[in-house]
């Protein structure tokens, strides 16, 4: 095989599966994994584009050249190649949008075939396409003052979905989706139901109902709730719904269970 570089990620991969980050993090910072650890954290490392081959600077070469050297390599085991297939017009997206949610991914990369490779923006000719997996309707149980542009405003705020004996459960927080109005009245409201003030973070009454978007549940200890929601952003302020009517820790566990039990991602084995 000739030398060669590659752009890639080592992932944990059990069973045909990448396991969540939270896994391979138990592997992170061991120079000498326990064989224990090793049986229980498999990994794999998923190549995305061959960068050089032999001598040969791949960097202006078209994407598709790219993964035919990369397709020719045969890495073998402990390898494996990121899903690639065609798509022409808006059908044929969504169809393989589709296809990569049933396979646990979290979205597309759309990737021109006649593409050089050029690190940092990329222009139009690499998109990421991502959608909601879902929403819940949770309400705010805390709020962190904002930074930057949103200094002096409590922008990022702490939620919490219902458990089984109706107690509150954080399960993430977000601090994107709402317009700066909104952030300014709901800044005064949380001020108003603060029942704790900590400095930098409150806890406030629960009466700020939002529905919130997100691309994954994931298990998580630093919640209550026992999960995690990733990328959440705030889809709208419920102003209509009470909170008795938000979503509960059974409807995330259900969520949690339909992407398959928090595995966040699927790749194809090289060889």
């Amino acid at each position: 095989m000739p030398e060669v570089i590659l752009d890639g990620e080592v992932l944990a991969f059990a069973e045909g599966r990448v396991l969540p980050f939270a896994d391979l993090q138990k592997r992170l910072g061991r120079r000498a994994p326990s064989a224990a650890i090793l049986q229980e954290i498999p990994v794999v490392y998923v190549a995305w584009d061959v960068l050089l081959h032999g001598a040969e600077s791949m960097l202006d070469t078209p994407l598709r050249e790219r993964r035919r050297r990369l397709e020719d390599l045969a890495l073998g085991d402990g390898f494996a190649l990121a899903h690639l297939q065609p798509a022409v017009g808006a059908a044929q997206v969504n169809e393989r949008f589709a296809a990569a949610r049933a396979r646990r991914n979290e979205g597309l990369m759309l990737k021109d075939p006649d593409s050089a490779y050029t690190p940092g923006r990329r222009g139009l000719a690499w998109l990421k396409l991502k959608r909601p997996l879902d929403t819940l309707d949770v309400v705010v149980v805390g709020a962190e003052w904002g930074h930057g542009k949103r200094h002096g405003v409590l922008s990022d705020v702490t939620f919490a979905v219902r458990g089984p004996d109706d107690e509150l459960l954080t399960v993430g927080k977000a601090y994107t989706g709402l317009t700066d109005v909104e952030i300014a009245e709901m800044t005064a409201l949380l001020q108003d139901i603060t029942v704790a003030d900590g400095g930098h973070y409150r806890t406030v009454r629960p009466q700020v109902v939002l529905e919130v978007a997100f691309d994954a549940v994931q298990r998580s200890s630093r919640h209550g709730s026992g999960y995690a929601l990733r990328f959440p952003r705030i889809a709208r302020w419920r102003h209509d719904k009470p909170v008795e009517e938000i979503d509960t820790l059974e409807r995330v566990a259900a969520v949690a269970e339909a992407q398959g039990s928090g595995r966040e991602h699927l790749v194809d084995p090289a060889g």
